[in-house]
């Protein structure tokens, strides 16, 4: 089980990796896709869209987490369980919902300051949380349903992961084109 240090760690390593890659981009890479795929600036936009709500989320006064969400009656999953589940839903179909879908135009700098101001708001937020909370309190996700608040910070944390596993991808195929 990550700690909330380590969940905070991973939540800013793994985010600035993200941003500083499609930020080092050129315009033509960061703004052009393989078919059927999103542009690199378009899946710092659907991060963008992933993670608001989850800081939006971890500002919410406890009682109404509880009251409109509910506690859970199971321990937490692990990282690789949540991840694990998380790859079989994409393997079976699942795709993001339109709330998430990003947007055609987009000013990449200006979803740069976003994703940064985020991630130390959801880091900062989290620390109104005890151990045990994160592992109390739940959260809806579209594709894998109620999850613990800890569950929703691993989630995050490889969501990130995944759309740079992506970009890398697009931006090797664009650059060798």
């Amino acid at each position: 089980m990550m700690e909330k240090e380590e969940l905070q760690r991973k939540l800013t390593d793994n985010h600035e990796a993200f941003s500083k890659f499609i930020g080092s981009l050129s315009e033509i890479v960061a703004n052009n896709a393989l078919p059927g795929k999103w542009t690199p600036v378009r899946q710092l936009d659907h991060i963008v869209k992933s993670v608001t709500p989850v800081t939006l989320a971890f500002a919410v006064p406890k009682f109404v987490l509880k009251a409109v969400f509910g506690k859970t009656d199971r321990p937490s999953r692990s990282y690789d369980e949540l991840v694990g589940v998380y790859k079989s839903k994409l393997a079976a179909g699942a795709k993001a919902s339109a709330r998430f879908v990003p947007d055609t135009r987009n000013d990449r700098e200006k979803l740069l300051r976003a994703i940064e101001y985020l991630i130390v708001s959801l880091n900062k937020r989290m620390g109104r949380f005890t151990e045990d909370e994160l592992d109390t309190f739940l959260l809806p996700h579209p594709i894998l349903g109620k999850l613990t608040l800890r569950e929703i910070l691993y989630f995050t944390i490889y969501h990130v992961e995944h759309h740079h596993a992506q970009v890398n991808r697009n931006a090797s195929h664009s650059s060798a084109a």
